[in-house]
């Protein structure tokens, strides 16, 4: 007979915003599902924590559904009854971006760790305040930073780690994609991000996740120069019906970067929603160093040292026959990288298990959230803008 002590524990995660496409697909179907049937997170004495997710959203008929689908028991359009649940152990969060900090906050005065989508908030303020609360409560919180857990950031950041690069120079990004207006093909975004007044945006949506990339690989980003534009004035809404797009739709950036060691390092991304895709990836990276570079998507990573380094010869009168892509090797992984959301979801619970600060909690997103207000302000103003460090 096994005692109430032998017995694993299980940590009841309620989950906002599941009927959404990130919510569901990368962290109920990709890593929460996953993680119940394989009966849990692998504590590091070699137990396990079970899961067991409580869906939670606006649309019941979709609740329903999914719960049927996933054979989930516990569904509700309650929040307030969930954070005034004592049995709820995590409330997540990838509900639409202007109710989320509020959402925070009463979670962590509830006293429940909390795993969140970003942006974190709408302003740095807001943003400020989550973190310095969540410092304050004790509670575990942490922020989805993906793309640092995907193999080819992961492959990326070893050549760092290794000194591959020598001196780094430089890292340039291009991301994107086109998305159809929705007047003869439906949109693949929802219309509230084209809307300023609804937290949409590229600039908002994407500089938090440039903020923890070029973090996570170079060094804290010390100054940003941004131009950020609408290409596309109107679109058309999920109804079919027609709306002026007042939110952002592609931010062209220069970030000054700066290394542990104190180097300098000039970042450039483009960011677009209105752009067709001409590279192996939506998105990729190229670093250049003095040793070295490497361009990486979220998936391949390729490199070429210093001493395999061809000298091209550029004449305007001769056609370009160097294979250049040829001359580049793959990196390889060297151990089998799962999906980076379920990844990073079972370092957070560890972390939740053990009563620590996840790795990449509040503070880090504040920093994004001001990474996206000074690259609006800096579009507005025209001019470059230093990066403050934060105080909370």
């Amino acid at each position: 007979m096994t005692s109430a002590v032998d017995r694993p524990r299980v940590l009841r995660i309620a989950m906002n915003g599941v009927t959404g496409r990130m919510g569901y697909r990368q962290h109920l179907l990709r890593s929460i599902l996953p993680l119940r049937e394989a009966g849990g997170v692998t504590l590091p004495d070699g137990s396990r924590v079970q899961v067991e997710p409580i869906l939670v959203g606006r649309n019941e008929r979709k609740l329903v559904d999914l719960a049927q689908q996933h054979k989930v028991e516990q569904w509700t359009t309650d929040v307030e009854g969930v954070l005034a649940d004592p049995t709820v152990d995590v409330f997540f969060d990838a509900g639409m971006t202007s109710h989320r900090s509020a959402l925070l906050q009463r979670a962590m005065r509830a006293g429940k760790h909390v795993f969140t989508e970003k942006p974190v908030a709408e302003t740095l303020e807001d943003a400020v305040a989550l973190a310095a609360l969540a410092a304050q409560t004790g509670i575990t919180a942490g922020v989805v930073h993906d793309k640092l857990y995907l193999p080819g950031l992961v492959k990326l950041r070893r050549l760092v780690d290794e000194g591959f690069f020598g001196r780094i120079l430089s890292i340039r990004g291009e991301f994107g994609y086109w998305v159809f207006e929705g007047d003869q093909q439906a949109a693949q975004r929802p219309s509230w991000n084209y809307r300023t007044a609804e937290g949409g945006g590229i600039t908002t949506d994407m500089f938090c996740h440039w903020s923890y990339v070029l973090e996570g690989i170079i060094g804290r980003v010390r100054s940003v120069s941004a131009l950020s534009v609408t290409h596309i004035p109107q679109r058309w809404d999920e109804q079919g019906r027609p709306y002026d797009a007042t939110a952002d739709d592609a931010a062209y950036a220069v970030f000054e970067l700066e290394t542990p060691a104190g180097d300098p390092v000039v970042g450039q991304i483009n960011s677009s929603w209105a752009v067709r895709v001409h590279r192996d990836e939506l998105v990729e990276f190229q670093v250049d160093g003095t040793h070295g570079s490497a361009v990486a998507g979220l998936q391949s990573c390729v490199a070429q040292q210093r001493a395999h380094t061809p000298k091209p010869v550029w004449n305007p009168d001769l056609p370009v026959t160097d294979p250049f892509r040829d001359q580049w090797l793959d990196v390889p992984a060297n151990a089998e990288l799962e999906n980076g959301f379920k990844r990073q979801w079972e370092e957070f619970l560890r972390d939740v298990v053990a009563g620590r600060p996840h790795r990449f909690g509040l503070e880090s997103a504040a920093r994004g959230v001001q990474l996206a207000e000074l690259g609006l302000r800096s579009s507005a103003e025209r001019r470059t803008l230093d990066v403050p460090e934060l105080s909370l």
